[in-house]
């Protein structure tokens, strides 16, 4: 084989849909737009467009979100665990991380980290140090009388008696502006009744 002699696969590359060149070639002429009309148009985008209703990507609800900072991880049972000891490919003596895991073919790839779950039976004692585990993985590791690491941070609960304290402290503000604009206008109603009864007592006088 020669350089000049490599090609591509056939189908690899497809040749573009050649417009306009004439009535033989099945797209002359109007090149398949038809005649006239919007879409016969250049520059026309009518995606998403159902004709003046409302388009269903509108119509639709949206719920929930994707976070932008989320951990992809790849989940492990202990099956695999077991298995990957029983062919050799894993050694008891030796720590579990997520670098021999992919060494060994048990995980592929560990993007953001490792989640050990409880799926399967585990016999083999092991020291395993990974991303995360479940409660139930585990106790089944320490029970096979190995010890697992999780290298994740542990979660932080938000404090919420803050929140509740600054949200009752803000109804109770609410309720005092509530209160005082009531005694204020009592106040004013009964400062115009007097002016009221004054004005008629004051009536025959000045006649």
């Amino acid at each position: 084989m020669r350089l000049n002699e490599i090609t591509d696969r056939a189908g690899a590359r497809k040749a573009s849909r050649r417009l306009g060149r004439g009535i033989g070639s099945g797209r002359g002429k109007t090149a398949g737009r038809g005649h006239k009309g919007q879409k016969a148009r250049a520059g026309v985008a009518l995606k998403g467009f159902e004709g003046g209703q409302m388009p269903i990507h509108r119509r639709v609800p949206k719920r929930g979100f994707k976070n932008p900072t989320r951990k992809r991880l790849v989940a492990v049972n202990l099956e695999r665990l077991q298995q990957a000891v029983d062919a050799g490919r894993l050694d008891p003596a030796q720590a579990v991380t997520e670098k021999t895991l992919c060494d060994s073919g048990v995980v592929t790839k560990a993007r953001d980290g490792v989640r050990l779950l409880a799926k399967g039976d585990l016999k083999a004692k092991l020291s395993v140090e990974v991303h995360g585990a479940s409660k139930a993985a585990i106790a089944a590791v320490a029970a096979a009388g190995g010890k697992i690491t999780v290298t994740a941070p542990p979660r932080v609960k938000a404090d919420k008696s803050a929140k509740k304290a600054k949200k009752a402290k803000g109804a109770k503000k609410a309720k005092a502006g509530a209160k005082a604009g009531q005694s204020q206008g009592a106040a004013g109603s009964e400062g115009a009744a007097g002016v009221q009864d004054a004005a008629d007592a004051g009536g025959p006088d000045d006649a």
